[in-house]
């Protein structure tokens, strides 16, 4: 018999200090019941990175994105104000901009051809003469909720909850400052599938490094481990080497460049990776209980053709250690599946992240059940 929801919840022992502290039960990753409760508690009440802002400068401009299952729509106005809308038509509900993204003069359905303007005020309604009782001005697209933060646009799905502001905290933004990515250019985006739950690699991301020495032989060799820090915040955790390019492979060394290498993580499914003149993102989208989608958005100071082979080879070492990632997140996903399995001990040292990681996840799914 499956245990109660509840009882598979709460058997994280969530007031553990990480001197004490296990990793979660293995039914937080193979449960669909935990899926369905995150998908509700943790995605749709928190903050989540849909698009960048120089996707959406000029009147018109749009991205669609889909946030748990719900179709979200974000266009800058006639009047240049930015508005996050649900995107589904008020008729059928119908998606109503179809492309990933694009420029219009107006939002409008392609099922019957209900027209919206950018500000999301129903306008157009064909062959709609003769309904009675029947008010445009209360049929708009729904609104929901649309904020910037640096270079990124976040939307949640729910109205109560904190500000982006106070969600992501003063903490992190002074840091992000400090990093200099104001000064890098988006240069493309590439996708991964891994078949794993999407906090087995959250957990992997922030294992303080743990893992580097023994899966990452490249990225260790131009990093220096001992001097590997971790510092946590409300939401938020910050990992950070110095960089020793001087040794170690040569195509990690040419392109991982700089003093430090800073890992920013943004709960729960957000990561930025800064170096010298590069950056990555990771925005972690859980497609099912055991399958996830990681996508990466590469950044450069410079993106000219003149710069594109440089670029290219830093896509490249990223790749590489993608790939060994995702072949142990995979392996971790088999593991938790045994019967053999029981929540592993964390290393003071090294898994502060993770400790603070599972500590939020907790808080969520707890406040999802009362």
């Amino acid at each position: 018999m499956r245990s109660s929801l509840r009882k598979i919840v709460e058997s994280y022992k969530e007031g553990a200090s990480l001197a004490e502290a296990c990793a979660p039960p293995a039914a937080w990753y193979t449960d669909p019941r935990i899926f369905e409760l995150e998908q509700r508690t943790v995605f749709c009440r928190s903050w989540q990175t849909v698009g960048r802002v120089d996707q959406v400068r000029e009147r018109g401009q749009y991205i669609t994105a889909e946030i748990t299952g719900e179709p979200i729509l974000v266009v800058r106005g006639g009047d240049n104000v930015l508005r996050g809308f649900f995107n589904v038509c008020r008729h059928k509900g119908a998606a109503i901009m179809t492309e990933r993204e694009g420029r219009t003069q107006n939002l409008r359905c392609p099922y019957h051809g209900w027209t919206y303007s950018l500000e999301g005020e129903l306008k157009g309604t064909p062959d709609f003469a003769g309904v009675r009782n029947f008010d445009p001005s209360a049929n708009g697209l729904i609104p929901c909720q649309t904020a910037l933060w640096q270079n990124w646009l976040f939307v949640k799905v729910e109205t109560h909850g904190p500000s982006l502001e106070r969600f992501l905290g003063a903490d992190l933004t002074g840091r992000i400052h400090k990093s200099g990515i104001e000064n890098l250019h988006w240069l493309e985006r590439r996708s991964y599938t891994l078949n794993c739950n999407w906090k087995v690699f959250v957990d992997n991301y922030l294992d303080g490094g743990y893992h580097v020495p023994h899966l990452h032989r490249g990225l260790n060799s131009v990093l220096d481990y001992s001097q590997y820090t971790i510092e946590t915040g409300e939401r938020f955790c910050l990992q950070s080497s110095p960089i020793v390019n001087d040794r170690g492979d040569s195509d990690t060394a040419a392109v991982r460049r700089g003093d430090r290498a800073l890992y920013f993580w943004i709960y729960p499914n957000f990561m930025i990776n800064s170096y010298e003149g590069a950056m990555d993102t990771n925005l972690v989208i859980p497609r099912g209980i055991d399958r996830t989608e990681v996508i990466f958005d590469f950044y450069f100071e410079t993106i000219s053709e003149h710069a594109r082979e440089q670029n290219l080879a830093s896509i490249a070492v990223s790749e590489r250690i993608q790939a060994e990632d995702v072949a142990i997140c995979e392996s971790v996903k088999r593991g938790l599946a045994s019967r053999a399995y029981k929540p592993g001990r964390l290393s003071v040292r090294r898994e502060a992240g993770e400790h603070l990681f599972h500590k939020l996840l907790y808080a969520d799914l707890k406040a999802g059940m009362e």
